[in-house]
């Protein structure tokens, strides 16, 4: 190392105490950067890394923050609607107050926070659409909130490792007074001193080091005589066996970059999810409120039939016994309907909290998503789900021979395929598949490392040293000058053989093991990924099946009970016939709310199982095209 220093210049103390008004300037300066600043720069660093690693795991970015927007649906409900609240925090971090000592963060140096979901908030009930809620389960949800925090802490981690290899300037100044009354005569002096460093670690493993360090001492008794110091130096360390090369010094930033895609990937499961059981949680409510209409459905057609029975009996038509009967089911009827309501309530707050929304926000779901469910099904699956029932057949079917078929794929949905292509999709699209491939890679690059570790330590080092400090006991001296042709080098070759290496030995094994447990993982989650989609195919069957036959019972029960109701007024049936029958029309129609919903969950979990259901930063699902699926059947045939 070369410095090209003049040795008559640190003779001027002038020249040299403006040197250590400069560097202490500079210390300063690097002490009075505010927290809003580093704020600044630790967002930027991590959006940047975050930016650069979608593209890398996704082929494509998408915007991302972890601040929420100052005005969250949240607090507008809880302040619009006159919501009960304990604490300004329940409206925010931005609604605490100060407290002692707070930094200032400042107001413009933050990351851009994101944006709300455009919902209208009233003082009174607003209805939420499906797609509002997935935006507002995006925007909202704790644990969403919690899954974006991840990602940026990885990020913030492969920052901090990136910096192994970056310059690390460091340094100090100091200055003091000292008297020594010890002596024969009373010494009194000052000392100031500053010094800076710069050091270097390279990805082949050789560390670098530089330091300056300037002195300035005066006694301030006796001849009063003072003195400069001046000392450079700089010392470099090269591995040559364990430690050394590129791939054993860099694991730990590799690890880290790695690790940033990983988690990139997780987030983007964990958003296809998310977006999944959002929906399945807002069908969830909506089939909660349907049992309510038809229990309540049921019970004005009991309560109906009641006063039917009274009035027959007091005719003398019926007997009490029935009158009585009518009146039983009548009461279970309001008990299930007032239950039916309370869970409703429960289901819808429990769907809020969910989205990170108080309970006792006034909140409603749009119950025509019911309505376009069965349209859809009607059109893609051909079912009927409010004409009468065809003719099943006639008495001279019933000599025939019974055949048990299965469901066929003459009415299957878009989404119904043949397994192995199902397979093969999700072993191209899944995500966490691909993670798991990659640890397998993490885990052989760690059997090198522990490798390595079994070597001996073979280190080339070197120093140089240049210059002479001074304190109060070298006042008197002269100044000291930087002088390299009068310097101190050193060289050294340190050897350390490996004669004990138990850790280093038992790590190594031990990184084996962790190999085949990677390995026996993948495994695991290749074959758990075929089963979920098999399950998946075979709850679009089962449920695509239970569909057709619920929307044929209700048709059944419908006309059951319009015929029982004839019956009983031509005195050809009891009450009991028509309870049983109204009883079996308000289960048939739950039924069927059920394996509508059920059957649409399967749809959206099987893409997601397949690993082609896509969401966007704002929540909001692309499903697979269906176009694709028929061009590609189209081709297979």
């Amino acid at each position: 190392m070369t410095f090209h220093f003049s040795s008559h210049v640190f003779s001027d103390t002038r020249l040299l105490r403006f040197i250590l008004g400069g560097i202490a300037s500079m210390f300063l300066l690097a002490g009075c950067t505010g927290p809003q600043k580093h704020l600044s720069r630790a967002d930027d660093v991590a959006q940047e890394i975050i930016a650069s690693k979608q593209q890398q795991a996704l082929g494509r970015t998408e915007p991302f923050t972890i601040e929420s927007a100052e005005e969250t649906l949240r607090k507008r409900l809880l302040e619009t609607q006159n919501l009960q609240s304990s604490h300004p925090a329940s409206l925010g971090r931005g609604e605490l107050e100060p407290i002692s000592h707070w930094p200032d963060l400042g107001e413009d140096t933050a990351q851009e926070a994101a944006a709300a979901p455009l919902i209208a908030v009233t003082d009174g009930p607003i209805r939420l659409t499906l797609l509002e809620a997935l935006e507002i389960a995006a925007a909202s949800s704790r644990d969403f909130q919690d899954r974006k925090e991840n990602v940026f802490q990885t990020a913030l981690v492969l920052d901090l490792e990136r910096n192994t290899f970056r310059n690390i300037f460091s340094g100090e100044a100091q200055s003091g007074i000292s008297t020594d009354l010890g002596g024969s005569r009373t010494v009194t002096g000052s000392e100031s001193s500053a010094s800076t460093s710069l050091s270097r670690t390279l990805k082949s493993g050789a560390a670098l080091t530089t330091s300056l360090a300037l002195d300035l001492v005066k006694l301030l008794t006796a001849e009063r005589p003072s003195s400069l110091g001046i000392l450079a130096d700089a010392s470099i360390s090269i591995p040559l066996w364990r430690g050394a090369g590129r791939h054993i010094v860099t694991e730990p930033l590799v690890q880290a970059e790695r690790d940033v895609v990983y988690a990139i990937w997780e987030f983007e499961r964990f958003k296809r999810s998310f977006a999944v059981d959002t929906a399945t949680r807002y069908l969830g409510v909506l089939s909660q409120f349907d049992q309510v209409e038809n229990a309540e459905d049921n019970y004005r057609r009991l309560v109906s039939s009641t006063r039917r029975a009274r009035r027959l009996a007091e005719a003398g038509r019926l007997p009490e016994i029935q009158v009585d009967q009518a009146r039983q089911d009548e009461l279970r009827a309001r008990n299930r309907w007032v239950s039916a309501r309370q869970s409703y309530a429960s289901t819808l707050d429990q769907f809020k909290i969910f989205l990170g929304l108080p309970p006792d926000a006034q909140i409603e779901l749009d119950r025509d998503v019911l309505q376009a469910l069965a349209e859809k099904a009607q059109a893609r699956l051909r079912i009927e789900l409010e004409q009468a029932p065809a003719d099943t057949g006639t008495a001279s079917y019933a000599d025939a021979p019974i055949e048990l078929r299965m469901p066929d794929m003459r009415f299957a949905g878009p989404y119904e395929m043949e397994p192995q292509r199902a397979v093969a999709l999700a072993l191209e699209h899944r995500l966490d598949l691909r993670a798991g491939q990659e640890r397998v890679y993490d885990a052989q690059r760690k059997v090198v490392v522990a490798a390595d570790a079994l070597g001996g330590e073979f280190t080339l080092l070197g120093s140089a040293r240049a210059g002479e400090r001074r304190s109060l006991g070298t006042a008197g001296l002269d100044n000291a000058q930087l002088r390299p042709e009068k310097g101190f080098y050193s060289a050294l070759l340190s050897l350390n053989l490996p004669f004990e290496r138990t850790a280093e030995r038992n790590n190594f094994r031990n990184s084996l093991i962790a190999l085949d447990r990677q390995v026996r993982s993948f495994q695991e989650r290749e074959d758990q990924i075929k089963l979920e989609v098999h399950n998946g195919l075979r709850d679009l069957l089962e449920f695509r099946e239970g569909l057709r036959i619920q929307a044929q019972a209700v048709r059944v029960a419908q006309r059951r009970v319009e015929s029982t109701s004839l019956f009983l007024q031509a005195g050809r049936a009891e009450i009991r016939d028509l309870l049983e029958a109204q009883e079996a029309l308000v289960s048939a129609r739950n039924a069927l709310t059920s394996a509508l919903l059920n059957y649409r969950i399967a749809e959206l979990a099987l893409q997601r199982d397949m690993g082609v259901l896509q969401v966007n930063e704002k929540g909001l699902w692309i499903e697979y095209p269906v176009a694709d699926l028929n061009t590609q059947d189209r081709k297979d045939s």
